[in-house]
């Protein structure tokens, strides 16, 4: 009865906050004009890159799991002990769910409107879209800091879907949601996996 209770509480609160950044973003591009749920269309050639976009952040993320590195160990200690717990009485489609709801509200968020405004920002003082992909970057990484390493993971991986959004010719916000999401879902399995063997030492 209690981990359903943990397990109940935990989704609510994770979606209710993920969900959320979607409003934030709709909001945000009222504010500055931008169209946010333009930038998202079914496209083939999208949902293929966002899919396959999600396999080199994936194999990283496995690589690193068989790295001895400190500051590594220390991200993988602490991600596991304040998520492993609560992802290990989720149901399968539970993680699906979260994963997805991840995927969309980042990736609405920060690819959608965060991103497109530093690029205008950055084009009308006489810099480059690059710049504008950075720097949004920069607070991607920020708002996910857990420790300095993390952040800075945490960045390039903005940096790498930001890329993701442009990939297949027009701008499309498919392609980042489906890579985020579905690197995500992959990276919680691991997550769980790790927390059923036991927690590191």
């Amino acid at each position: 009865m209690n981990e359903r209770i943990d397990r109940a509480r935990f989704m609510s609160l994770a979606v209710l906050f993920e969900g959320s950044l979607v409003i934030v973003a709709l909001a945000l591009g009222w504010i500055f004009r931008i169209d946010v749920l333009s930038g998202l269309r079914f496209s083939l050639a999208a949902a293929v890159t966002g899919l396959v976009g999600a396999i080199p952040p994936f194999v990283l993320l496995l690589a690193t799991e068989r790295m001895r590195i400190p500051a590594l160990e220390r991200i993988k200690k602490l991600v596991l002990d304040s998520l492993g717990p609560s992802l290990t009485a989720c149901r399968w489609f539970d993680v699906v769910l979260l994963a997805a709801v991840a995927g969309v509200g980042e990736e609405v968020l920060f690819r959608g409107v965060v991103q497109p405004q530093f690029e205008r920002w950055t084009a009308s003082t006489g810099g480059s879209r690059v710049a504008g992909l950075i720097l949004s970057n920069v607070i991607f990484g920020l708002l996910h800091f857990i420790t300095p390493t993390y952040a800075l993971l945490a960045g390039m991986m903005g940096v790498y879907f930001g890329l993701l959004l442009d990939a297949t010719g027009p701008r499309n916000l498919l392609g980042p949601i489906l890579a985020h999401g579905l690197y995500d879902y992959l990276a919680f399995l691991v997550l769980i996996r790790a927390a059923r063997r036991g927690p590191i030492s």
